[in-house]
């Protein structure tokens, strides 16, 4: 792993963590490449935003689900070539119902060079601390559809108000929205900003 990178769980007690892109259950139907394990990478400055949000978060009854983090530039190229193939009706009812894959790039879901390449980027929602249960958010992880947006009208006041107590939370602690997506968030002040790279997110000691 680069310096002043670290894996968010050694930093941040109590985070919990499905990184989609090491499974199967993403938007391609298989793991992404550039995901050797299922765990999330981030900067050392992201983890340090993220114990304050999970502590902010703490203080309103709810707890911080990870799905992505850091991703590595050959995961990026993978969602570029995944998108220019024939449809295949995998995935698209749960993630791109009124969407083409071609799509994606134009409209903004899918990045040529993306911001969670630089390692301060971060996809995630809330759970409950009494249950374990995810909150309401009225649309999954990577759910590439209008309604996903910030402010998108079609969601219950329930999941509006969840998605706006995440909003809260994270400007807090030093993150701005993506207004497409609810669940992504920046690093207001990210330490690399001009820099993507393409390390594997890999078990310590594996070589890069």
């Amino acid at each position: 792993m680069k310096d002043g990178f670290a894996f968010v769980d050694d930093l941040v007690p109590g985070i919990r963590w499905d990184a989609k892109y090491a499974t199967w259950d993403n938007f391609t139907g298989k793991p992404v490449d550039g995901y050797a394990v299922n765990r999330i990478v981030g900067t050392v400055e992201l983890c340090g935003a993220l114990a304050n949000a999970r502590e902010k978060a703490a203080s309103l009854g709810f707890g911080l689900l990870l799905w992505d983090g850091y991703r590595p530039q050959r995961a990026v190229e993978c969602f570029l070539r995944w998108s220019a193939r024939p449809e295949d009706g995998r995935t698209k009812s749960r993630h791109y119902p009124n969407l083409e894959r071609a799509e994606m790039v134009e409209q903004g879901y899918v990045a040529t060079r993306s911001g969670h390449s630089r390692g301060s980027t971060v996809d995630l929602t809330l759970y409950r601390l009494t249950t374990g249960e995810l909150v309401p958010m009225g649309g999954g992880h990577d759910l590439m559809d209008p309604i996903s947006h910030h402010g998108a009208t079609g969601v219950t006041r329930v999941e509006a108000g969840n998605r706006e107590h995440l909003l809260a939370i994270m400007e807090a602690c030093g993150f701005t929205r993506y207004d497409q997506e609810w669940w992504h968030y920046a690093l207001r002040d990210e330490p690399f900003p001009d820099t993507y790279f393409d390390f594997p997110v890999a078990r310590p000691g594996r070589p890069g």
